[in-house]
């Protein structure tokens, strides 16, 4: 197998986790926000904040992927297919960070986001409390796609 197709691996995973992360992160707390905007429906400004935070995690694996294709020289018509078996292994470990931290935190952060839907519904002025528990999660996120980027542009 060419190091190239190892590379793809690894530009595919870090926006196929990501964006399965944010998928499912994000209709987590759909799910409970319909149920408040059928009842409520001028609380739509405070759930969609919580709605959307989830989809985050797959921004950070599609600019990651962008990355590392930009590395391969996809954009430049440079592609390096000779690439070796370990330097396809380099990208697809860069790739892991960003991947898999956005899944997981994507899934969790629409877990609390739920629990912020809810108490929006019951108690509108403490919605913003719980986009703070929210960006706590985000963090990770942001820690995976930062130690992805700085892998990423450690390779030759």
């Amino acid at each position: 197998m060419s190091g190239f197709w190892i590379a793809m691996f690894g530009v595919g995973s870090a926006a196929f986790l990501a964006g399965i992360g944010s998928s499912i992160g994000v209709g987590i707390p759909s799910r409970a926000a319909a149920g408040v905007l059928s009842e409520q429906p001028d609380k739509f400004g405070r759930v969609f904040i919580l709605v959307v935070l989830p989809s985050t995690q797959g921004f950070y694996g599609f600019i990651a992927a962008m990355f590392m294709m930009m590395k391969v020289g996809m954009f430049g018509g440079d592609i390096n297919f000779d690439m070796s078996v370990l330097e396809g292994v380099q990208f697809l470990m860069a790739a892991l960070p960003v991947g898999i931290l956005g899944l997981i935190s994507a899934i969790h952060q629409g877990l609390v986001c739920t629990s912020g839907v809810e108490l929006a519904a019951k108690q509108p002025e403490a919605t913003m409390r719980v986009v703070i528990f929210a960006v706590m999660v985000e963090t990770y996120a942001i820690l995976g796609f930062v130690t992805s980027f700085l892998m990423i542009n450690a390779l030759g």
